[in-house]
């Protein structure tokens, strides 16, 4: 940095004589209005902070490469996909999801994995968690559920029946609890845990058939996770363990990576399967699917300014690039549009235009004027309407997607059967999960769900039961309920349950 940049100046240029006094008429005082300095610091201090996430408000972030190490292109037209040996620069975040800004990183809560791809067809974002699940499978119910999540509106506190009411009334939730519930919901850092897209992706080539792709990075540093008592502990001693742990490993040159894999379905085996491949609450057996390699993500650079690029960094769902595109999952259709709107409200109308959201590998070329904190050349001179004869950018016909059929009644309605939701909440515990795995999912349930209301406790008690006999057993057990009325329970239908556990 030369002298001339070291010098003190206003936002505007003009060089500052004094920062450490206000201009005043004598001695106290008063501060007189001309103090531009004063004004514009002061000024600026009381908006320097932007909107909160309403989700994802506690987040880190490093920037790095994807690097393409098997050949895909039989899936997917995608360039950055193209070759073997292709390299991407990309930018993650790592988040906790319901917790505010000042959160502990150890908080029991899924934690946020976005991905920005800055490809040479635009930037791709994958925007997932660290679970291959979510808690529900169509977006309307997403506001309810993030505010069971949050504060009760009259006590500003957390509220454990408000969290197990809602979950205990959506059973489709009981996979993403039981993972929540293990110790998988404390990872020990942001590198040592595993991130999914979670959603079915449509991927398509260049003869247009297309395929349905689930995406998972797979941690190369091995999964760690805490304890329930740790990670209580470590969320006073020190809250911000996660977020300065991949500060410092990156600035060690210990350069944290993922594999990243694929799962494969065509088209005509979604027709038939078992149940709904777009349903989010549900995982692709690799028995059924098996993973095929990508690629490799490595993050090797720590952002130079927080704000600028972390806080600033703004992903959405549908950040799409030729060769990938949405599924009909109900859930990913909400995203690609709400994000958006999210980012807008937060970082304005431009907020493509911050350097961390910039595409990299292209320049944008579009129709979109003026707004909030438009700081480039605004489209010069050329033509702000379409279509014109003034050489303006023309759509490219060549990077449309193949057609989906779609037929049925436009209605509000549910996914249809065969759609078990506690099969695969029952195979995780049974054969997934070690002893002491299930000794620990009990005592975090346990010790949460214990502080809701018995009527609650009991409705979610028999969720468990109907995912496995001993899962909900044991929760029945130490809950002090009697399990022959859990059992009963567990026998209704929704709607039955929710009634008798009024």
């Amino acid at each position: 940095m030369d002298k001339e940049q070291k010098k003190l100046t206003t936002n505007f240029g003009r060089p500052v004589d004094d920062d450490q006094n206000s201009i005043t008429v004598g001695i106290p005082g008063p501060t007189i209005l001309e103090d531009i300095h004063l004004a514009e610091k002061l000024a600026h201090f009381n908006r320097e902070r932007i909107p909160e996430r309403v989700v994802h408000a506690k987040g880190a972030g490093a920037g790095g490469y994807f690097e393409v190490t098997h050949d895909v292109t039989k899936y997917t037209c995608a360039r950055f996909l193209s070759e073997i040996g292709k390299r991407t620069e990309v930018f993650a975040r790592f988040s906790t999801v319901g917790g505010e800004k000042g959160s502990a990183d150890t908080a029991r809560d899924p934690r946020g994995f976005a991905i920005k791809f800055y490809t040479e067809e635009g930037n791709y974002d994958l925007v997932g968690n660290n679970t291959p699940v979510f808690f529900i499978r169509d977006v309307i119910k997403f506001p309810d559920f993030i505010h069971t999540q949050k504060r009760n509106p009259v006590t500003n506190a957390k509220d454990p029946d408000m969290f197990w009411d809602f979950l205990s009334l959506t059973p489709e939730s009981i996979h993403q609890v039981t993972i929540l519930f293990s110790d998988r919901g404390t990872p020990k850092s942001f590198r040592h845990m595993h991130g999914f897209g979670g959603h079915t992706f449509k991927w398509w080539n260049v003869k247009g058939e297309y395929f349905w792709v689930k995406i998972h990075f797979k941690t190369a540093q091995g999964v760690q996770n805490y304890t329930q008592q740790e990670a209580s502990r470590l969320a006073g001693e020190n809250p911000d363990i996660a977020t300065d742990d991949l500060f410092q490993a990156i600035k060690r040159g210990e350069y944290p990576a993922w594999d990243v894999q694929i799962q494969v379905m065509k088209t005509e085996q979604a027709k038939n399967y078992k149940f709904n491949p777009f349903d989010v609450t549900k995982v692709l057996p690799h028995g059924d699917f098996p993973v095929i390699p990508l690629g490799r993500m490595v993050l090797n650079r720590n952002p130079q300014n927080y704000f600028a690029e972390v806080e600033q960094s703004a992903f959405c769902p549908g950040n799409f690039v030729p060769g990938i595109g949405p599924s009909p999952d109900k859930m990913l259709q909400g995203r690609i549009i709400f994000y958006h709107d999210a980012h807008r409200y937060r970082l304005g109308p431009n907020y493509h235009l911050i350097p961390v959201n910039s595409p990299k590998g292209v320049k944008t070329s579009n129709y979109q004027r003026d707004g909030a904190m438009r700081v480039d050349e605004n489209g010069g001179g050329a033509p702000n309407y379409y279509p014109n004869s003034f050489s303006g950018p023309e759509p490219q016909p060549d990077k449309a997607e193949p057609a989906l059929d779609f037929s049925g009644k436009g209605a509000r309605q549910p996914y249809i059967h065969p759609n078990d939701d506690f099969v695969q909440a029952g195979d995780l515990y049974r054969k997934v999960m070690t002893d002491e795995d299930r000794n620990h999912l009990i005592g975090n349930i346990v010790d949460h769900l214990g502080k809701a209301q018995k009527r609650i406790q009991l409705r979610q008690t028999a969720l468990f039961y109907k995912a496995d006999s001993e899962y909900g057993s044991r929760v029945a057990q130490e809950l002090k309920f009697d399990i022959k009325e859990v059992e009963r329970l567990s026998k209704m239908s929704h709607d039955e349950r929710a009634k008798a556990t009024k």
